[in-house]
């Protein structure tokens, strides 16, 4: 059953800049150890750190919560074998999860040159 959804569209520049401006700081303060590595070893790589980033958001609204109360890294985005994102809960955001019955969230993510968008859904098992 749908718990909730949520989006967000970021451009891409916006993450570059803040990465350029503050170096590892930002990364460290919004991503996990495999995001950075993940988004480090792809040929743009500014556009894999901004659609996790467009992610982490759609996630949090998904949650009903938006980022209050939790970390960035309580959101995990990692890609599977075949290249299909998932997500992890981890901190204020699993209990979050907990709380609401929420088993799992689905994501989609996108780009293009310019933009990164991303689409969450908070789903429960049925009868829950």
């Amino acid at each position: 059953m749908l718990i909730g959804v949520g989006t967000d569209t970021v451009e891409i520049d916006r993450i570059k800049i803040a990465i350029q401006k503050t170096g590892i700081r930002f990364i460290q303060r919004v991503f996990t150890a495999e995001e950075e590595n993940y988004c480090e070893s792809k040929k743009d790589k500014y556009a894999s750190y901004a659609v996790r980033f467009a992610g982490k958001e759609a996630v949090f609204k998904a949650l009903g919560t938006g980022i209050s109360g939790c970390k960035w890294t309580d959101v995990e985005i990692i890609s599977k074998e075949n290249g299909r994102p998932e997500v992890l809960l981890h901190g204020q955001a699993a209990q979050t999860a907990r709380e609401k019955n929420i088993t799992g969230i689905l994501i989609s993510l996108s780009h293009d040159r310019t933009r990164a968008v991303a689409f969450a859904a908070a789903v429960t098992k049925e009868g829950d």
